[in-house]
């Protein structure tokens, strides 16, 4: 991606949110657009599979705190493509490519980066170094591609961690051409920018802008017999498998990075980054608050009048007793520490357990009169006076 074309596309529009959209309101966006148009959702459909490289690529910006106020910056700063000169140019625009601005010695920006720089904006402008012409020729190592995936674990999975298998398509280094886009693997230096990738035109005054090379699409190299496979381009379409850790305690939504693990760079560049997004499935008798799990547990109501000990499941582990006080009110909460989900630091939640007082549906004739002797015995106590009284006083 071309700092011309980071600064010109719009983000927001890609994931249709506001400018103003909260973090929450685009992770809800761009969740919902990568499911659908996810391209193991759409096997063959070319079209989806590059409305998921817009959708991914909108996320990477505008998904980070930091890349997003860069990329607001320079929209602000460049609008779409052109330099606003000061008053003192009459407020005229000149309109260039982008492209050297940000790149630095490196030919081009990084993903949710400027390169250089602004401080290296204006070493370009003036013609500092690289192009036709100068004593400096700058090489142009292109970082890989940032990768998105997704991946299901179980509950389980996620509070304890997970090796998973993930397969991936990312462009890489045409095999048929080892990359150099020549069907016999011998391209010529192309003649119009001198290998350089970038030619340079003239400007106003003193400036000097430059332009990706147009003949070799910045590549410094032509195919003399293009290679049928990439086309001349020197990348293809590669898929691999490979093995990823997820860490214990993801939780549903969780984005992780991996960095190094995505597409492979050009010309020396390095490999991009892979994104992993965790769902997490549900489980039929613990939830999850944090780093602390979940559970309900019904007690009789004897045991929550006169007290007693309850035997409570933790997840993968042994039961644990846990000592009920006499009195013990429906939905209140105990706490068993250290059976919860496991923290970054290695130690582990708790597990948060809420008593519910089990009403029988069936009894016996014998249950039947000691709750009617009970409640003979308890004719006295209304438990709703203080209701009332306080609805009265109110």
């Amino acid at each position: 991606m071309s700092t011309k074309d980071f600064v010109e596309k719009d983000y927001y529009k890609v994931l249709g949110v506001p400018k103003d959209a909260t973090e929450a309101e685009i992770k809800k966006a761009y969740r919902k657009l990568a499911r659908e148009f996810h391209p193991d959702a759409n096997k063959g459909d070319s079209k989806a599979e590059e409305r998921f490289k817009e959708i991914s690529e909108a996320n990477d910006i505008l998904g980070d705190p930091k890349r997003r106020k860069e990329y607001d910056d320079a929209r602000a700063l460049f609008g779409n493509g052109g330099f606003r000169a000061g008053p003192g140019a009459g407020g005229s625009t000149f309109n260039f490519d982008l492209g050297d601005l940000f790149g630095g010695a490196q030919g081009g920006p990084q993903p949710g980066g400027f390169g250089g720089g602004i401080g290296d904006v204006f070493g370009g402008l003036f013609n500092r170094g690289g192009g036709p012409g100068s004593t400096t020729t700058r090489t142009q190592p292109r970082r890989g591609q940032d990768i998105e995936s997704e991946v299901t674990l179980s509950f389980t999975e996620a509070v304890d961690g997970a090796t998973v298998p993930l397969r991936m398509s990312s462009s890489a280094a045409c095999k048929a051409c080892s990359g150099t886009g020549d069907k016999n693997g011998t391209p010529r230096v192309c003649p119009t920018c001198v290998g350089t990738g970038q030619v340079s035109r003239g400007g106003s005054g003193s400036f000097s802008l430059t332009d990706p090379c147009v003949d070799c699409k910045g590549r410094g190299l032509i195919a003399q017999d293009p290679c049928e496979v990439c086309k001349g381009s020197g990348r293809a379409r590669s898929s691999k498998t490979m093995s990823v850790r997820i860490p214990p305690g993801v939780s549903d939504g969780q984005r992780i990075r991996l960095r190094g693990k995505g597409a492979p760079g050009e010309r020396g560049g390095p490999a991009g980054d892979l994104y992993v997004v965790v769902h997490v499935g549900d489980h039929p008798v613990f939830g999850r608050k944090g780093d602390n799990l979940t559970v309900t547990v019904p007690v009789s109501y004897p045991e929550a009048v006169l007290g007693g000990e309850v035997r409570v499941p933790t997840l993968g582990g042994p039961p644990v007793t846990l000592k009920l006080p006499a009195g013990t009110p429906n939905g209140r909460t105990m706490r068993a520490r250290g059976k919860g989900a496991v923290r970054k630091d290695g130690t582990r939640g708790d597990l948060l357990v809420t008593v519910e007082v089990a009403v029988p549906q069936d009894l016996s004739d014998k249950a039947k009169e000691a709750l009617e002797a009970y409640r003979e015995a308890t004719a006295d106590a209304d438990p709703r006076a203080e209701l009332f009284q306080a609805a009265k006083g109110a």
